[in-house]
């Protein structure tokens, strides 16, 4: 059959190409064409565009790019129809692929969405076009499944699928990671300061503001796959921090902290458990926007799914150096903070349920397509 797949972020890169793997081991003859990344283009789909020319983030730079989201949406749909896909699966990314959701579903394609959009968050109202566009809904988040069946719409948790991306992907032995990435002795921190460029421009130069007090910890930076290193070194100059790309469990799992910026790496960094700090800055005018349509009482996903804070998260104003150095003294030094926050971590795995979210949906996916036939 012939699947078509977007993903508009790196993290939907990942689960996609997970997803694709187990989908090529019930059908042999699985051909992909997608939106998304590497990680994708690896298992052997067509890409058509990469996500790193689709990520505007926030209200007001979607505005200032919405002649280029429109253009990519009205090519998306020329292409889709071009191709005629047996099945459209979309992950995340609401703004866009519910419009694209819409119009598959008006040319009679199958419409299948793997991590739903956070409506519980903001715009619940567009559970009503879901329902309406999505055949089948997969969510990741425990909560989900109670949320849509509020609006009678059924819909199949099939667990978080990083948990089983981190337990496959981690070098255990430390002084082999150490060695592989020519690190010194001293404890690491790791910073992740975003995987988009405006976001790493306005975090990354917060963090780095505490470097200097620590000096018997050496920081790194994971990168992400989409930035380019000399982008990084523009904004660390002279300052001796080590950058690495492709191996952000690795650093996380052998760091002794971690400085994270809000999204996916909040909950990948909680499932290794390791402490960490949350950090936020944007866009002023989008900030102040999102303030009064996002009813929710957190940004950090970690938070979310535990409905408390288990971790601490520092947006716009209150991400600055005293209060990072204050948060930072009490996960490096605070024994009875690191064995309450390591409890918590532990509670929040058993909350996200069992393994095998690719491969459950998968199954899912191929189940209904087959009967369909």
């Amino acid at each position: 059959m012939n699947y078509y797949i977007i993903a508009g972020e790196a993290s939907g890169d990942l689960h996609a190409s997970n997803l694709m793997k187990e989908i090529k081991q019930l059908d042999s003859y699985a051909e992909f064409r997608c939106w998304g990344g590497n990680k994708m283009e690896k298992q052997g789909a067509v890409l058509v565009k990469h996500y790193r020319d689709l990520a505007f983030m926030g209200f007001i730079e979607v505005l200032l790019n919405i002649k280029t989201i429109l253009r990519n949406i009205n090519f998306c749909k020329k292409d889709i129809l071009k191709n005629k896909p047996d099945a459209l699966i979309l992950v995340d990314y609401p703004g866009f692929n519910l419009r694209i959701a819409k119009f598959a579903k008006k040319h009679g394609i199958k419409v299948f969405y793997y991590i739903s959009p956070q409506i519980w968050a903001w715009k619940k109202s567009r559970v009503h076009t879901i329902k309406k566009v999505v055949d089948r809904m997969f969510v990741i988040l425990p909560f989900e499944k109670d949320f849509y069946k509020k609006y009678n719409f059924d819909v199949d948790f099939v667990g978080h699928p990083l948990l089983d991306e981190i337990s496959s992907d981690i070098t255990t032995n430390h002084e082999v990671f150490i060695q592989k990435h020519s690190l010194s002795a001293k404890p690491l921190i790791a910073l992740l300061p975003g995987s988009r460029k405006q976001e790493i421009s306005k975090i990354l130069k917060v963090m780095l503001e505490i470097v200097p007090i620590y000096k018997d910890y050496q920081f790194v930076i994971a990168a992400a796959p989409s930035i380019t290193l000399d982008f990084y070194k523009k904004h660390i100059g002279n300052t001796k921090i080590k950058i690495i790309y492709n191996h952000a469990y690795d650093l996380i799992k052998h760091s002794k902290a971690a400085v994270v910026t809000s999204g996916t790496a909040t909950l990948e960094t909680a499932l290794l458990e390791t402490p960490e700090v949350v950090c936020y800055k944007g866009n002023y005018l989008s900030i102040q926007i999102a303030k009064r349509i996002i009813k929710i009482k957190f940004i950090s996903l970690v938070n979310l799914i535990m409905n408390r804070e288990i971790v601490k998260e520092l947006i716009q104003d209150d991400l600055n150096f005293d209060n990072l150095k204050t948060e930072m003294n009490k996960i490096l030094f605070d024994i009875s903070n690191q064995e309450r926050m390591q409890e918590d971590f532990k509670l929040l795995k058993e909350k996200l349920g069992v393994s095998g979210a690719s491969k459950k949906t998968a199954q899912l996916i191929f189940k209904h397509l087959k009967s369909k036939v």
